[in-house]
């Protein structure tokens, strides 16, 4: 923790300062050029066309995880390119002032550059930063935070800490959903006349129509790899067909893997067309038989033509259904469609952050966006009483029943509009703790005022955006409250998201 502290010195420091968080003032804001071919704008040297290739010198990542460069002083960002490097990339795209290219070669490997463990990262798009060394990740990823709030003036006297990162950061997603296609895109350097009818993977970024097969995938947990491949081979054994997304026909159309990592258990959701029990019970008795290491399989049936891994009926095919998962000393239920935290590692960590800033005193604690109720269900031993608020259906029923099992007795949670059942709850109350841990859009603008008119003595806000983690935070700050503490987290290593905790007490 200390080693990535925001105060070293030393070269290595200044270099992942440099490379890692440069501010590009003005990036994607260059007015449109007049004509596809204009020469010169502002005393810049020509614009590049799509299509052509060009040398740049990678300076910094964006929010994006792209690597930024310059190009006759026209700003380009560059899938997979990492800070430090000069590469050789194609320029694919061309809007407005954003120019966006897609790395071809690298010409001259900055400090910071890594070999990739996936076979698949050129093209998938999943890992952005696997090139990236990991310590430079979580510098960069911190120094973005840092300007974001910097430039909205919040922190004052408070430091960013450094960011929480994994001692493994590879093998730690406990999900991983993959989508089958009729279409496969086929990936450079695969031979000539491989199958392109079937694929189980993900989808090209930018590209719906087709499907990557991926072979095996660097982040998701171990043994899922096998699971995968064994599904693969025996959907194309028992000549089950993979869904089109254009015509919207075929059978096969998801496959979830879920795994409790400090249970063990392991679930399988596949998703379908339509239920075909005679075709599809024999494909999942096979596939339990090759890997007797799966607790339970579940179909989903789901015959819209939305790409969702969510069943409208589902059918047990194996084992109870659902599986359980250890977090905080709790045990948590899983069902196909549960909302958890996808790494149960981190997000122990996260729940230890949150700990720390909870008063001894205890009291109330309001628990907006609850979920399945992880957050306020690990606190229930420290406070009175929490008050969980979410607007799912499903999140309520599995807090509630994930409360029960836990046999705890002083929670209790709300389903329903957030913002109506917090006005209701916090009407003539003040003083109690509010943990706010909203959706990526960040908080609905009516309830900021709310929060603000319950007073609480102390508010925790939980990010996994901080773009919206810091205009929240501006309307919070003019309502009279300051930040404490801001403890970032990596709980998805090689992208460029980050989960924050930012502390807020009244000024």
């Amino acid at each position: 923790m200390g080693e990535l502290g925001s105060r070293r010195r030393g070269a290595r420091s200044a270099d992942l300062r440099r490379w890692g968080t440069r501010a590009w003032q003005g990036y994607g804001r260059v007015p449109p050029l007049m004509g596809e071919n204009s020469t010169q704008i502002d005393g810049r040297g020509p614009r590049p066309v799509r299509g052509s290739q060009v040398e740049v010198r990678v300076e910094a990542i964006d929010d994006l995880g792209r690597g930024r460069g310059e190009v006759d002083g026209h700003p380009v960002a560059v899938r997979g390119a990492v800070p430090g490097s000069l590469v050789r990339a194609e320029i694919r795209r061309r809007h407005r002032g954003a120019i966006g290219a897609q790395l071809e070669e690298v010409l001259e490997p900055g400090p910071f550059q890594r070999e990739a463990r996936c076979p698949h990262v050129g093209t998938c798009g999943g890992c952005s930063f696997q090139t990236y060394d990991y310590a430079g990740q979580l510098e960069a990823l911190r120094g973005h935070l840092l300007e974001r709030l910097e430039e909205a003036e919040l922190l004052g006297e408070v430091e960013v800490e450094p960011v929480l990162g994994m001692e493994e950061p590879f093998g730690y997603r406990n999900k991983m959903d993959f989508t089958f296609g009729n279409r496969r895109w086929i990936e450079v350097g695969e031979p000539e006349g491989v199958q392109s009818d079937f694929a189980l993977g993900l989808h090209v970024p930018g590209v719906y129509s087709k499907v990557l097969d991926i072979q095996s995938c660097a982040i998701h947990f171990e043994g899922a790899d096998e699971i995968l491949t064994a599904a693969r081979e025996l959907a194309r054994e028992h000549g089950l067909e993979a869904w089109d997304t254009r015509r919207h026909v075929g059978l096969l159309r998801h496959l979830v893997l879920r795994k409790g990592v400090n249970t063990g258990e392991i679930l399988v959701y596949l998703v379908t067309s339509v239920e075909d029990a005679e075709r599809v019970d024999p494909w999942a008795a096979a596939l339990v038989r090759r890997c007797p290491q799966i607790t339970t399989l579940v179909q989903g049936i789901h015959d819209r033509a939305a790409a969702v891994a969510i069943g409208e009926e589902e059918r047990i095919l194996h084992g109870p259904g659902v599986i359980h998962e250890i977090l905080a000393g709790l045990t948590f239920t899983l069902s196909p469609t549960s909302f958890f935290q996808t790494n149960t590692t981190q997000a122990e960590r996260l729940l230890e952050c949150i700990h720390s800033e909870i008063p001894a005193s205890g009291g109330r604690v309001f628990d907006l966006y609850c979920g399945a109720g992880t957050i306020g269900l690990s606190l229930a031993a420290k406070v009175s009483e929490v008050v969980g608020l979410e607007s799912s259906p499903s999140a309520i029923r599995d807090a509630r029943a994930n409360a029960e099992a836990a046999g705890i007795h002083n929670t209790s949670f709300l389903e329903g509009d957030v913002l109506e059942n917090l006005e209701q709850c916090t009407r003539g109350s003040q003083g109690d703790l509010c943990i706010v841990d909203p959706p990526r859009a960040g908080l609905h603008p009516k309830v900021i005022p709310i929060l603000l008119a319950a007073a609480p003595a102390r508010m925790i806000y939980v990010s996994c955006n901080p773009v919206t983690a810091v205009r929240d935070l501006e309307h919070l700050a003019r309502g009279g409250y300051r930040l404490a503490r801001v403890q970032p987290v990596d709980l998805f290593p090689h992208t460029p998201h980050l989960e924050c905790v930012f502390t807020l007490v009244p000024r």
